[in-house]
């Protein structure tokens, strides 16, 4: 259920071990939701929750700020609240630490999926491997990163720490902005690339192997029989099989209520434009975070992906010309004269996210339904090696990971 890059990973993983696999979804294609125009990284170092120490102050500040990364919009909503004070609660350093250790083993996992997925199949998507910038503008974010620095050596994550000529060094077209940062933190291994022309081709080569995508199909509610869900009702008929798995994101909540299984995730609205590339020399070439308005600008092929904000409120999907304002400025801060003017895409997409941080993979209190969601951010970050981990749990296997912390059952929690 759900044929986003999270759902149709998890068909073509089924798919190749011999799996007979449907993958129902109300768009007419893959990837035309969520995965449609994220930020474009794959960003095993940077899997981090968004709970941390300091966030609620920091939070303030961002929402009193007209170009601040979050924006609040106040919901008759007890899951809305619920999954705000959740996060609040996990803004300690014990529980950062905690589930920072459960999200970075599955996002390392997956990149190294990924690259032996584009090893066998040639898959191409205008993926890059040239790393990931964390550029700041001010001294004091800089000053700052020491807790970020030991969490990576922690983890044996590549780093480098740059002055602002190391950060050009990386990032030529920086050249024309020098004196404008203080420097940077690079992380070599990550990755870039378009995860809807991913998304839209792994479902060419999974289609191959024999999955069949029942597109512009809605899914109206699962009926369960005793301990295992019975058939899925869609504006299709009924489908019946061995074993379900939920990787609807956002909306995954909504039809896991009726069945008694609430899980904390809650749609976090980000935004993002694409633009065509004017000169290739004013353009960056990988991704560039920048620190200060929580933006990434990622180069895909001939074209520029800015995506940012972090808006709590409802499912709706509205374009804002606040939001994009933001995106905008980081852009003509960082890469002046970068993209050609008035061919700007604006888009909008609902980030499935868990107020501790990981996702949520595994088993439910129905033995044939699996759970594939939450992953907020970091749906492309962590989609193969998501998609792996389910096909070994649906057929018995222990994975290669440990995923210990990333089922349904933490949320039973009594550590402080």
């Amino acid at each position: 259920m759900g044929a986003g890059v999270i759902g149709t990973t998890t068909a073509y993983y089924l798919a190749s071990e011999g799996c007979e696999v449907t993958v129902v979804d109300r768009q007419a294609g893959a990837g035309l939701e969520t995965s449609f125009a994220n930020a474009g990284e794959i960003s095993p170092g940077y899997a981090s929750p968004w709970a941390g120490p300091g966030v609620p102050f920091k939070a303030v500040r961002w929402m009193l700020d007209r170009h601040g990364p979050l924006v609040v919009h106040p919901q008759f909503n007890r899951f809305m609240w619920r999954w705000v004070l959740q996060t609040l609660r996990n803004c300690t350093a014990h529980r950062y630490a905690l589930n920072k250790s459960r999200m970075v083993p599955i996002a390392e996992y997956s990149r190294d999926c990924l690259r032996e997925l584009r090893g066998e199949t040639g898959i191409s998507y205008d993926h890059r491997s040239r790393g990931t910038l964390q550029l700041f503008r001010k001294v004091s974010q800089l000053d700052g990163i020491g807790k970020d620095v030991e969490v990576l050596r922690q983890y044996g994550v590549p780093f480098e720490v740059l002055d602002p000529m190391g950060c050009i060094d990386a990032e030529p077209a920086l050249s024309a902005v020098r004196g404008t940062f203080a420097g940077g933190l690079r992380l070599p291994e990550d990755e870039t690339g378009d995860c809807y022309l991913f998304t839209q081709r792994l479902m060419e080569l999974a289609q191959r192997i024999g999955v069949r995508f029942a597109s512009a199909t809605q899914i109206e509610r699962l009926h369960v029989d005793g301990t295992a869900v019975s058939s899925v009702a869609t504006s299709a008929g009924p489908m019946t099989a061995d074993a379900y798995v939920m990787a609807l994101g956002s909306f995954s909540p909504l039809l896991l209520r009726p069945l008694g299984i609430d899980i904390p995730v809650y749609p976090i609205k980000g935004y993002s434009i694409t633009v065509p590339v004017a000169e290739d020399a004013r353009a960056p070439q990988s991704t560039v975070m920048d620190e200060t308005y929580k933006v990434a600008i990622t180069r895909l092929g001939d074209r520029i992906r800015v995506g940012g904000t972090a808006e709590v409120g409802s499912y709706r999907i509205k374009l804002s010309v606040a939001r994009r304002a933001t995106l905008d400025r980081s852009l003509n801060d960082l890469f002046p004269r970068a993209a050609k003017p008035g061919e700007v895409v604006f888009w909008s997409g609902l980030r499935p996210m868990t107020p501790d941080g990981p996702p949520i993979i595994g088993t439910t209190k129905y033995a044939n339904l699996y759970l594939n969601t939450g992953h907020g951010t970091l749906g492309w970050t962590m989609a193969c090696g998501a998609g792996r981990v389910i096909t070994d749990l649906l057929l018995k296997r222990k994975p290669d990971i440990s995923v210990d912390g990333l089922s349904l059952e933490r949320y039973r929690w009594t550590s402080p």
